[in-house]
């Protein structure tokens, strides 16, 4: 990646969508958002890696998505609860719940590995928009970093206020459409991840994604099945593009004009657009 350009001059020198590396690769033994996983992302070409933060109660943060402390750690405390110190010493579990040698990294160590390598989408930025930032800045990544929150006033604030230079790109699900409203703000807003349950939703229709990229922006969607319960891709999945082929899910949302595909199949989803363009 080429960081002398603007994202939107690197998303024109590709010919397919950015592939956005969920928590990195992962998978068996190695545990997701661990420094191992990013390092496989950026071997197998992610174009962005998504990472989550959170942050302990002595003000250090982490690379940990908030509320998965009794699945990856086998915790009764959330790392909110716990100090540095103790954040630190935690064995996080494989994919069969046993134990590993790997720990949890802290955000200044994510962002130092990753800088000049990729894009990096942090997720729950809303954690602490300002400290987060702060880190952000000191760590030099500002070129790479695209910062996403919900859409009520109190997180727009808190970007406009604290962030108003880092890439932004704020979650919408249906007719959550707060465009004109960012872009009346002292923001770098360059576009929406589309959070939707059908294709009959406003945010998953070609027009509306025209519309977008008509006033220059550009629009993410998520392959991820996070929970079966609450698919946010209708059913344009990883597991119906592993399962019946590509054009039944990470095809679709290319020809319904995404610019970012989130997916946990970096590989997998890199041959299929691969064998496409043949």
């Amino acid at each position: 990646m080429d960081f002398t350009k603007s994202l939107y001059e690197n998303l024109q020198d590709k010919r397919t969508p950015f592939f956005v590396a969920h928590r990195g690769s992962c998978g068996a033994n190695i545990p997701c958002n661990t420094l191992l996983a990013y390092k496989l992302a950026v071997d197998q070409g992610a174009d962005v890696i998504e990472i989550d933060v959170s942050k302990s109660k002595d003000g250090v943060f982490f690379v940990f998505h908030p509320g998965m402390e009794k699945v990856y750690l086998n915790s009764k405390f959330n790392i909110s609860e716990m100090t540095a110190a103790e954040v630190s010493q935690i064995p996080i579990l494989n994919v069969d719940g046993v134990e590993t040698h790997y720990r949890i990294p802290t955000l200044e160590k994510v962002l130092s590995f990753l800088k000049q390598k990729t894009y990096i989408n942090v997720d729950k930025f809303w954690t602490d928009i300002q400290g987060i930032t702060e880190m952000i800045c000191q760590c030099g990544v500002q070129k790479q970093v695209i910062v996403k929150t919900p859409t009520e006033e109190k997180y727009l604030h808190e970007v406009e206020k604290f962030a108003s230079d880092l890439m932004f790109m704020p979650l919408v699900r249906k007719q959550d459409m707060l465009t004109e409203k960012i872009e009346r703000r002292n923001i770098n807003f360059i576009g929406v991840e589309t959070l939707f349950e059908s294709l009959d939703d406003q945010v998953a229709s070609k027009e509306y994604i025209k519309s977008m990229h008509d006033k220059g922006y550009l629009v993410w969607a998520n392959s991820i099945v996070y929970d079966e319960k609450d698919i946010i891709s209708a059913g344009l999945t990883d597991d119906i593009s592993l399962e019946k082929g590509g054009d039944y899910g990470w095809g679709m949302l290319a020809d319904l004009g995404y610019d970012f595909i989130q997916t946990d199949w970096l590989t997998e989803i890199k041959n299929y657009f691969s064998k496409r363009q043949r």
